[in-house]
């Protein structure tokens, strides 16, 4: 016969205690569950912070990109977008002109009468055409252009742009079926675009005639125009021919492009006093990561 007597009362209490015990994998997700709780907020601040610091640079990327790619259709170049195009460039080249010349003469009697005299003292006036392409047109020039370029017109373009958010403009737009990066970013972009590689030019060929006129009436020079600039041509090599003028045009293209892209994400807690410091902060460091890219590369 079979044993049919109930199990002692320990061994009954003992099974209960096993039935009501959680199982080892609940006991181990409570616990992570514990450890994610204490962790979570400093890891949500930590994403804030993180998300915060790379979304300007995320939108200048997908912003930079929908130009391009925008650009290549016909039919984004429409009337008000192609006026928009011409009374920016006007506003771009014409407005820093002046400054431009100004800038350039000083850099000029800076750099090019100096370098012409110490090299000239220390018998090495043969490199003075190489020492003036890399330290003047290719270094310093690029920089002191986009400084301009954001100082005198990204800054314009920013406030105007985002004065146009802050006020509903922007959403007028929007209402009546018009693409604002269509009709305002990538239009002004090009213009810096182009504005930056005409002034880049300008800059150069001003910077070298003005140091030039220096030097050559103190006597560090005594060679014609002619022959000091052909020095200066002859100083630049194949990828100088290429890399510099490329160097006017990222930096015209990154300062419009970062100037607009400041002025549509501005939020309605935003003012002048705030908008003004972080587009011109930014505008400056797009001008210097240009040019540090470019110094690593070549």
């Amino acid at each position: 016969m079979t044993d049919t007597s109930p199990p002692p009362p320990e061994q009954q209490a003992s099974s209960v205690l096993a039935q009501m015990a959680p199982p080892e994998d609940s006991r181990d997700t409570g616990r992570f569950a514990t450890l994610l709780g204490r962790f979570a907020p400093w890891l949500a601040a930590i994403g804030r912070l993180t998300r915060h610091q790379v979304r300007f640079t995320l939108l200048l990327i997908g912003a930079g990109w929908g130009t391009l790619r925008e650009s290549l259709r016909p039919n984004s170049w429409r009337r008000p977008v192609i006026y928009e195009f011409r009374a920016t460039l006007r506003q771009v080249i014409g407005g820093g002109f002046l400054s431009i010349v100004i800038t350039a003469t000083l850099a000029g009697l800076m750099v090019v009468s100096q370098a012409a005299y110490w090299l000239g003292y220390a018998g090495m006036a043969q490199m003075t055409g190489s020492i003036l392409v890399s330290v003047l047109v290719r270094e310093i020039a690029p920089i002191l252009v986009g400084i301009i370029l954001m100082g005198r017109s990204g800054m314009l373009s920013l406030t105007e742009i985002g004065m146009m958010v802050l006020g509903g403009e922007v959403r007028g737009l929007q209402a009546r079926g018009i693409d604002p990066f269509l009709a305002l970013v990538m239009p002004r972009t090009f213009a810096f675009t182009v504005g930056g590689f005409t002034l880049g030019m300008i800059f150069a060929v001003v910077s070298l005639l003005m140091g030039f006129v220096v030097a050559h009436a103190s006597g560090a020079i005594t060679s014609s125009v002619w022959t000091f600039f052909f020095n200066v041509l002859a100083a630049m090599t194949t990828w100088d021919y290429l890399i510099i003028p490329l160097k006017f045009v990222l930096v015209g293209f990154f300062v419009g492009l970062g100037s607009c892209i400041s002025g549509l994400t501005v939020s309605s807690n935003d003012t002048m006093a705030t908008i003004m410091p972080r587009g011109f902060a930014r505008g400056i460091m797009l001008v210097l990561v240009v040019n540090i890219l470019f110094m690593l590369d070549f």
